[in-house]
């Protein structure tokens, strides 16, 4: 029902824009038509500074779990009252529905409010995945025949009020909440006695510093992010623990036309994760091309440089490199995986990209991801 409601609104968004604009394409021309909704002379400073500017794109999509694809990439970009001299809030919307029968609609921005004194960051996953399960811990995943086919869906909510404590250092609460659902399940021996269908209430706090110039396109800053999650009983979680994930990102100009990004990233869970709550290697941000789940632990550190290079009108080039490992305590500490491609990119509108990646990993696992802005 829902991957139909997802279609549907594909379609609408795509009448929506062709009616809005359906004179102008009489006299000029569907080229021109086409031509005009994605030339960049339209943002000009007056555009940027407009309250509400909405963008669509959509494009192919391959991955080794959810196959071939066809997804939506959207960037809203909106200002409040008193927020003139700041970069614009945005919003960036997801959409796919694929071969194999995967589906999935994100949402994620930032909200600036007047004088930065205050960002609410934002975050809505709704997603249907027939995927395969390995189980939990390296030595699992690390067999190809140990696997069951689940056909989860996973929710997720998340929202964050932060508020200026000082130059570019922001703290504030935080809620999450999490739902999910392996679906029927041949055999349940991988799930460790643990239940299929879970829901996690969690909050805690986060504590940011970011000096990047631009939240979706930095070309040059430090980001450093803090976030305490706990789900302890009385908050009605069956199996209660703590996360705790902290990332680190450098931006660098390098030469002309060239950013060196980088970026470590750590997700460790204390306590008593679940099978869905647990650290997942693989996804469109991090290890991109690993099968999104296939490794999951307790803990995770994963590593990646990016280069970031552009080429010409309004294309440009990625090539990056990076590891990864997932553990349950100090001396599962000693398998890293291996993670490196190449992408294209695509100025859509104004330091914004759409971006064509291709990940590579251990055994022959390998993913196309089409998506909006950076991988971070």
């Amino acid at each position: 029902m829902l991957r139909k409601l997802i279609t549907a609104v594909l379609l609408v968004v795509t009448f929506a824009v062709a009616a809005e604009h359906a004179d102008s394409v009489q006299r000029v021309g569907l080229w021109q038509h086409v031509k005009n909704y994605f030339k960049l002379d339209a943002d000009t400073d007056a555009q940027e500074q407009k309250r509400f500017s909405m963008s669509v794109v959509g494009g192919p999509s391959y991955a080794s779990d959810s196959k071939l694809g066809l997804g939506m990439a959207g960037i809203a970009q909106y200002r409040l009252n008193g927020c003139d001299h700041l970069q614009p809030s945005n919003a960036s919307i997801t959409a796919e529905v694929t071969t194999a029968g995967f589906w999935k609609l994100g949402i994620e921005g930032t909200t600036f409010f007047p004088d930065d004194r205050m960002r609410l960051n934002y975050m809505l996953d709704v997603e249907y995945a027939p995927r395969d399960f390995w189980g939990m811990g390296y030595e699992n995943g690390n067999i190809d025949e140990r696997k069951v086919k689940l056909h989860e869906h996973d929710y997720k909510i998340k929202g964050e009020l932060l508020f200026r404590l000082a130059d570019n250092f922001y703290a504030g609460p935080m809620l999450q909440w999490d739902y999910a659902n392996s679906g029927k399940v041949d055999t349940t021996h991988l799930f460790a006695g643990q239940d299929q269908v879970l829901r996690n209430y969690g909050l805690g706090f986060t504590l940011q510093y970011d000096s990047r110039d631009l939240i979706t396109n930095a070309y040059s800053g430090v980001y450093l992010y803090l976030n305490q999650v706990f789900r302890p009983k009385f908050l009605w979680n069956h199996y209660a623990f703590l996360t705790t994930d902290f990332r680190a990102c450098y931006y660098h100009k390098a030469w002309k036309g060239a950013v060196i990004a980088g970026e470590v990233r750590g997700l460790f869970n204390f306590g008593n994760p679940s099978w869905a709550m647990m650290a997942l290697m693989g996804d469109s941000h991090t290890m991109r091309g690993y099968y999104h789940g296939r490794y999951r632990d307790k803990h995770m550190v994963t590593t990646q440089v990016e280069l970031r290079q552009y080429i010409c009108h309004r294309f440009g080039a990625v090539l990056w490199g990076g590891a990864g490992s997932v553990f349950h305590d100090s001396d599962s500490f000693c398998h890293w995986l291996p993670n490196y491609g190449a992408g294209i990119r695509w100025e859509f509108r104004r330091r914004v990209n759409i971006r064509l990646d291709y990940g590579f990993g251990r055994k022959g696992q390998s993913g196309f991801i089409f998506n909006i802005n950076e991988a971070f």
